[in-house]
Order: structure tokens, then C-alpha cells, then sequence
């Protein structure tokens, strides 16, 4: 081998991680250094504790955890991100108990309709995001269309009022995140070999038991993958929760948008975006550790 070749094939693993500095650790180090800051009517609004250190102990003698204290201290903040959690929670039990039927019956369909349906599953992405949570709007108001429906059925006798609460942030999640679940499921199961149904059928397993032992089982990667898709950005969606919700659903990208834009205090909102992420790594560790008990791999 060559000698530029070998450093060619050393230069390739270096990829990554040169990718991950300057799209990541660069940018954490900015937030954090942010973080450990003042607020001040400055501009840029802050006042840094570690401009012309030289010493490990002047560093830890200016070190101010305060803005993480007011995070753990006011009730605000820590009910925001435990109604945050509990949204992205529920939103992605939602989509993965509506996601799965819709993908296996994607991948159960003969071949010439499968294309057809993956269409129609990604065709709300051709619209803006922000016109379609617009349009929920206008479907969950009190005089809307979902009303005037559940009304004229007799279902109801008056308007649920429905929007403005969680359960209208819940259905703007669920709606705006279904495809992020449905599209890795349906991956995994398209995948799925029917001679193994076939084969638990032919041993005298009912259908929910072959479903259970076997095409769940064979489904899990998609499962996970899809689970994270929905939780890491439901966790911390900001338009939905703004325009469907109300004062009483406020999440942290709320949170975040109103400490950095109109409060701008920015040493406030880079530490509630490090405490964000903080809570989002622990999904993903319980992610990688179940990839990597069924021999998945990194």
C-alpha cells in the first residue's frame, strides 16, 4: 500500500470525529461557556466569568453555577421539563400505538401499493410545517371543524373546547411526529420473513401468539428507532405547544425561545438547553444499551 494511500485510510475514521467537533463540542463549549455567564444589558447580553484566565484555580474561583441553581429552585423550570418529558412520553406511545398497525399493514400490502402508501405517509411533509399546526387551529377552536362534526352527529352537545390544552398540544404532536414512527417501522417489517409466520402458524401458534414471539420480536429495531425519533424533538418542540397550547402547557422550547428572545437573558437559556440535554441522553443510553443487547452493533 502506498504511502498516501495509508494516509488516506487514516484520514477516513478522522471524518467523524472532526464532524462531531465542529458541529457539537465547538457549539456545547459556546452554550456552556454561556451558561457559566451573568446576564447584562450589554451587547451581546452577557457578562463571562473567564475572559484572561491563566490558572486552574481562577477558573474554579469565578466558577458560578447559578443560572443551573434558578433551574432546580423555581418551580417554573423544573414543572416544564417534567411536562415536557410527559408529553413526549405520551406522544410517542401514541404514534407507536397508531404507527404500528398503519405499517404493518403497509408492509403486508402487495408490492404495487406499498409505494402508494409511503407516499401518502410522507405527503403532509410537502406542506409547510407551520401551515399544517395552522390548520389545527382552525379544526380544534371552539366554532371549528371537529365541533361543528361531533354537533351535527349528536355526539356532542356543545363545543369541547378543546384547543389551548394539552390534549390539543398532544393531537398537534402526535399528528406532526406519526410519520417519524411509521416510516422506521415500516422498514423492519417490510423486511420480515412471512415463512416464519407461516412456519409458527404451521406448529399451532395463534396469531397473537406468532405475533408476540415472533413479529415483535423481529420489529424491535424499528420499534427503537422510531421511539427516538418522536421523543428527542417532541421533548423539545416549540410551535406546536405555542400555537395549540396554553398557559398551562408550557415546555422547555417555550421556555427557551421566552429567555432568549424576549426575556434575553442568554445565560439563562443556555443553561436550560444544557439541562435539555442532559435529560435527552438518558434515552439514548437506554437506546444504544438495548441495540446493543440484541448484537446490534454501535
Amino acid at each position: 500500500m502506498s504511502a498516501a494511500a495509508r494516509k488516506t485510510g487514516r484520514l477516513v475514521p478522522a471524518i467523524p470525529y472532526l464532524w462531531l467537533s465542529a458541529f457539537f463540542l465547538i457549539p456545547f463549549a459556546i452554550v456552556a461557556r454561556l451558561a457559566l455567564s451573568d446576564a447584562d444589558t450589554a451587547l451581546p447580553p452577557y457578562a463571562p466569568h473567564f475572559d484572561g484566565l491563566s490558572t486552574l484555580a481562577e477558573f474554579l474561583a469565578r466558577l458560578d453555577l447559578e443560572n443551573f441553581r434558578l433551574l432546580a429552585e423555581d418551580p417554573l423550570y423544573w414543572r416544564s421539563y417534567l411536562l415536557s418529558l410527559r408529553i413526549a412520553a405520551l406522544t410517542t406511545l401514541i404514534c407507536l400505538a397508531i404507527g404500528y398497525p398503519l405499517a404493518y399493514a403497509m408492509a403486508a400490502a402487495p408490492r404495487g401499493w406499498q409505494g402508494v402508501l409511503l407516499v401518502l405517509v410522507i405527503l403532509p411533509f410537502w406542506t409547510s410545517f407551520l401551515i399544517r399546526v395552522y390548520a389545527w387551529i382552525g379544526i380544534l377552536r371552539p366554532d371549528g371543524l371537529l365541533d361543528a362534526a361531533l354537533i351535527w352527529l349528536g355526539v356532542t352537545a356543545g363545543p369541547l373546547r378543546l384547543l389551548n390544552t394539552e390534549v390539543a398540544v398532544l393531537i398537534g404532536m402526535v399528528y406532526s411526529f406519526l410519520p417519524f414512527m411509521v416510516l422506521p417501522l415500516y422498514v423492519s417489517l417490510s423486511k420480515l420473513d412471512r415463512a416464519l409466520i407461516e412456519a409458527a402458524a404451521d406448529l399451532g401458534a395463534t396469531p397473537l401468539r406468532a405475533f408476540l414471539t415472533v413479529t415483535l420480536p423481529l420489529s424491535l429495531p424499528g420499534v427503537l428507532a422510531g421511539s427516538a425519533l418522536v421523543f428527542i424533538p417532541a421533548i423539545g418542540e416549540f410551535v406546536v405547544p405555542d400555537l395549540l397550547g396554553g398557559p398551562d402547557t408550557v415546555m422547555v422550547g417555550r421556555l427557551l425561545w421566552t429567555e432568549f428572545f424576549s426575556n434575553r437573558d442568554w445565560p439563562l437559556a443556555s443553561a436550560i438547553a444544557i439541562a435539555l440535554l442532559v435529560v435527552l441522553v438518558l434515552p439514548l443510553v437506554l437506546l444504544q444499551r438495548a441495540r446493543l443487547a440484541r448484537g446490534e452493533g454501535p
